[in-house]
């Protein structure tokens, strides 16, 4: 109990009566309300310490520490010694409404993360000051005695005092998937916590039975809170996306220096005014910044975050959502995961034959096919017994309130019951003239249970157990014409037919029965063999489609299950993960020294689909060969022992019903439906998010592109400014921003899930589309020049009239809007593709145009940007030059998209090498 200096022995290495002492409580009374108040200011509130995640404060800073977020900053003071007020308005605009996008997104998370943890919030039952009541379970004190029964979570570490029947599923904590018998009984202090049965751990839950015990542990001194802060590591601040782009505004700025030097210095070697030129090429500096970058992006990865919420998916922070792109490997359990979490007792194996069981999970409706015939209710007295032992030994509960289904217990005994239902037996009135006047619980020694029930002057014991420990104790064996010897090589045909049932995937129990005169008389000797029956844990319905799609889009679907070889691989066949039943399942404990295995043997690892009989341990050894081999890791978890797999993953997923606290806290994503499916589409969603990504950089850097090289030219050509220094920052605005937000805001191709997952460590700006840069840029320029050209020999007055730069000045912008439709996938169509499906570029075109007739006709803004108007004729010229690069553009793609001709990167790369 003591946080600072524990007795030398721990709860479990001492008697009840000690126990009691020593935390200085009755049972009977338990403690007063000025007692719990002293160690609650003594120990805290019983609640594990909050996860190490960012404070607001931090999120809010971590929103302007990128490179390209400073390169703005620079930007808009640059823009505040020219005078250029607006610009450097706008730039600040953009930086506050990035910071404020991102900042409310990553509270918008973390606020997600508190409503799960308040919706599994718990209450429990405790005693004070001699009285039982419910208090919530982060009020309870070390020295509290809990009362607890059937179904109830564990809300702190507990040592038994008293307990009735007790078993507890410790799986969340352990990974043993089979519930834990209790006892009270002293314990060696060097037992392992798996074995300490006197024990009961915070975040486990009562299988059946009743107990009441006290209070040792609470918060972070559980076993629960040590797990939780082993996992609070510090991270990297900064996400693979921002480690991107502020590479890429690292790129920017030697070049743009080069540019804004050369454009100078030939404007002044030309005679034209220093001062202008000065002006201009800090104004094309300034303008060729992507300021609309960071906040474009933050609004994608925030869009897709939502779009992702919408179909139960909590990503935990923006950077998560980019990796789940570049995912290649997906590790998954089972049970609950690609099977539905309920089990159904299938067939029963008997004297008689086999009787198939339909109807699956909580059904209560179902037939019984034997022989080649279906029937109502089971046609064989044979079945009828074997169903009324499943029943009868059995402390489940099933019940239907207003058409709602109610359990509790182990679902292998929930199973039981419902398959009684489905032949007409009721376990409460079954009781009713069999009560119960004895159990013998489940142990693990013997692998058998027993009930002891009242009978026509008799008492009939129910068994049930695994099929060899029945099998052995069996001496007859029910038949539809009574009990018959069973001999010692029929014995070994039951274990063998045992064995065939567990290779076909089932989980296979033994069912006997026999009559004595007196309840103290041993449960398991000779027995009556009723069969044997074999459940299964049904795959969810959608699993084969989603695991095509995975396989479909270049991700591999591996399994990873504590249960027996033979059920994963029939599951593993049965959902589409392999095709044939001879597919290899590694047992996990050959994953136990990967530093000892050899090339081949690793090679066979990563390649494996199927993992069974795993420990937590071995989950994080398969992380370490998958990463190692270059996959990009997604791993789903719902326990405690999950969490440090959850953390080594590139992706944790945990389940949000199902899932404990440290798993939620350990992971990246949290499915709030426990649906494997949804996984897909949040990989899909982050797929299109850097595609997305992608679209909107090479759109801003080919616009911002086309400005610089426009002034260039004209210069390296002798000519007068084509654009003057208000007028590219205007355009920087315009242009740049309302499109690419709309960028931001596609569905993504059709075919975005049937290509290989992208490299992770591919750049955003690969080869190719910096030779698509190149391309767009230049041949936005040159239209802008050729109409410069052309608008200087319409007017009388030269190229130096403001009509000849009007002209230029629409061109750019009107060539910058259409070339919005050049970004379109490779492979999408001319016509149909995602962003010419996409209704917020239509609306941003139009947005865009309407400002742009703006600066020419409205007198205040066309005086600032020094435009004039210019007729039909030069509206012409806009129009039929703006629309020059948009028709070559599409003419490329749409000439590499139907003849598969080598990327263009990849041309001019082996140009270059000659």
């Amino acid at each position: 109990m003591q946080r600072d200096g524990q007795d030398s022995q721990p709860a479990w290495a001492q008697t009840a009566a000690e126990v009691l002492e020593w935390t200085e409580v009755s049972i009977e009374e338990g403690l007063t309300a000025e007692e719990v108040t002293r160690r609650r200011d003594r120990f805290g509130p019983n609640e594990l310490h909050e996860a190490e995640g960012r404070r607001w404060h931090e999120i809010l800073v971590d929103q302007f520490t990128s490179f390209i977020v400073l390169l703005l900053v620079v930007a808009a003071i640059g823009a505040f010694l020219l005078g250029d007020t607006i610009e450097a308005v706008a730039i600040i605009a953009v930086l506050a409404i990035n910071g404020a996008i991102g900042f409310v997104t990553e509270m918008r998370a973390v606020s997600s993360m508190e409503s799960l943890e308040e919706i599994t919030e718990i209450h429990t039952r405790v005693r004070r000051s001699g009285e039982d009541k419910a208090i919530p379970a982060a009020e309870l004190v070390p020295g509290d005695i809990v009362i607890l029964g059937a179904g109830d979570i564990v809300p702190a570490d507990l040592r038994i005092v008293e307990s009735s029947r007790l078993q507890v599923d410790e799986s969340a904590l352990t990974g043993e998937s089979v519930p834990a018998g209790k006892t009270s009984e002293r314990l060696p202090e060097d037992i392992p916590l798996a074995e300490r049965e006197n024990m009961l751990y915070k975040g486990t839950y009562l299988t059946r039975g009743t107990v009441e015990a006290v209070v040792v542990s609470t918060g972070p001194d559980t076993e629960l809170g040590q797990i939780s802060a082993s996992l609070q590591e510090s991270v990297d601040e900064k996400t693979p996306l921002q480690k991107k782009l502020d590479d890429l505004g690292q790129t920017l700025v030697p070049f743009l220096l080069v540019v804004a030097t050369i454009v100078l210095v030939s404007g002044w070697l030309r005679g034209q005014d220093l001062f202008l030129m000065v002006e201009t090429a800090i104004a094309l500096t300034i303008a060729t910044v992507p300021e609309g970058l960071p906040i474009v992006a933050t609004l994608v990865l925030a869009r897709g975050m939502w779009r992702m919420a919408d179909r139960n998916v909590l990503i935990t922070n923006l950077g998560s959502v980019e990796t789940l792109g570049s995912t290649t490997v997906i590790c998954t359990d089972k049970t609950g995961t690609l099977t539905e979490n309920k089990m159904t007792a299938a067939v029963y194996e008997l004297a008689n034959g086999s009787v198939e069981v339909s109807g699956t999970g909580l059904d209560t409706t179902g037939q019984f096919r034997h022989g080649g015939h279906d029937s109502d209710e089971p046609r064989s007295p044979v079945m009828r017994a074997a169903l009324e032992v499943g029943v009868l030994c059995n402390n489940a509960s099933v019940s239907e309130t207003d058409g709602e289904t109610t359990v509790t217990g182990d679902p292998m005994e929930v199973a039981l019951l419902t398959a009684g239902l489905k032949g007409g037996i009721d376990r409460d009135e079954l009781l009713e003239s069999r009560q119960e006047v004895r159990e013998v619980a489940f142990d693990p020694a013997v692998k058998m249970m027993a009930t002891y029930h009242e009978g026509d002057g008799q008492y009939v014991v129910a068994v049930k157990g695994a099929p060899e420990a029945v099998i052995d104790s069996a001496t007859r064996l029910l038949t539809d014409d009574g009990t018959e010897p069973l001999s010692a090589d029929e014995r070994a045909e039951w274990v063998q037919k045992s064995e065939q049932m567990a290779e076909e995937g089932l989980r296979v129990l033994a069912l006997a029965r026999k009559e004595v005169d007196e309840t103290a008389e041993q449960p398991y000797e000779d027995l009556t063999l009723l069969g044997l029956v074999g459940l299964i844990d049904p795959p969810r319905e959608e699993i084969r489609s989603t695991i095509q799609g995975f396989q479909d889009a270049g991700m591999r679907v591996v399994m990873v299950t504590g249960d027996h070889a033979g059920t994963a691989k029939n599951i593993a066949q049965s959902v589409g993960l392999v095709e044939t039943d001879d597919a290899e399942a590694i047992e996990g404990d050959q994953l136990d020294d990967p530093e000892r295995l050899s090339q081949s043997d690793r090679d066979r690892f990563v390649n494996a689909p199927i993992f069974a009989r795993v420990s937590p341990e071995n989950k994080l050894d398969l992380i370490d060969l998958h990463q190692s081999a270059g996959s990009i890791v997604a791993m789903t978890g719902d326990g405690v022992n999950d969490a440090p797999a959850l953390k080594r993953a590139d992706i944790g997923v945990a389940m949000g019903q199902r899932g404990t606290q440290i798993a939620r806290e350990a992971s990246d994503m949290i499915l709030q439906d426990d649906n494997f499916e949804s996984i897909y589409h949040a990989i899909r969603e982050g797929r299109i998010i850097f595609s997305n990504i992608r679209k909107f950089v090479l759109y801003l850097m080919s616009c911002n592109l086309s400005e610089l090289l426009t002034i260039l030219i004209a210069a390296l050509l002798g000519f007068p400014l084509p654009l003057l220094p208000l007028q590219i920052l205007f355009l920087n605005v315009v242009t740049d921003i309302f499109p690419a937000f709309a960028l931001g805001a596609c569905g993504g191709s059709e075919d975005i899930m049937d290509r290989p997952p992208r490299d992770p460590a591919e750049p955003i700006m690969t080869r190719t589309h910096w030779a698509e840069l190149g391309l767009y840029g230049g041949l936005i320029a040159i239209a802008t020049v050729g109409a410069f050209v052309i608008g200087g020999g319409m007017y009388a007055g030269g190229m130096e009239t403001d009509e000849a730069v009007t002209i230029s000045f629409l061109t750019l912008a009107f060539a910058q809007l259409w070339h919005v439709f050049n970004v379109r996938e490779i492979t999408s169509g001319i016509l149909v593709n995602e962003v010419t499906e996409n209704l917020y570029v239509w609306g941003a075109l139009g947005l865009s145009t309407l400002i742009l007739f703006g600066a020419v006709y409205l007198p205040g803004i066309s005086l600032a940007l020094s435009t004039a108007p210019i007729g039909l004729d030069g509206w012409a010229v806009v129009f039929g030059m703006s629309l020059l690069p948009l028709v070559l553009g599409q003419g490329e793609r749409e000439f590499r998209r139907r003849f598969g001709t080598p990327r263009l990167g990849t041309r001019i790369e082996n140009a270059l090498r000659g």
